[in-house]
């Protein structure tokens, strides 16, 4: 009895959760710069700027992020700083959805890390 009980529970919470968006990949440069613009990138730990005319600025575990980014053949290309260290040049995939941005190194083949749009 306490396992179908259970087992309905979950099953209520589930049809009863909203529906998450679906993420939508960003392919042109116009598109990116109005996701972005007036906006804060967040995450826990993490908050940055990425501004229309190529910077990036903000902090990540307390430690200054720095960089600047281009778009090149569909992707976001950046050169980041973290606490004064270099992280190196990456193009990445960028997916979208209304208030959320996730980016995925080596051109959607790397790894991925997901941001409010604030």
């Amino acid at each position: 009895m306490r396992i179908a009980l259970s087992s309905l529970t979950i099953a209520a919470t589930l049809i009863a959760a909203p529906a998450f968006a679906e993420f939508s990949k960003v392919d042109d440069q116009s598109e990116f710069v109005a996701l972005i613009s007036g906006k804060e990138l967040r995450r826990p730990f993490v908050n940055l700027e990425v501004t229309p005319d190529g910077a990036i600025n903000g902090y990540g575990a307390a430690w200054p992020v720095t960089g600047n980014w281009t778009w090149r053949d569909g992707y976001f290309c950046r050169d980041i700083y973290w606490g004064g260290d270099p992280l190196g040049y990456n193009c990445q995939e960028v997916q979208a959805t209304e208030d959320r941005i996730r980016f995925t190194s080596d051109r959607g083949a790397g790894d991925s890390a997901e941001f409010r749009l604030r």
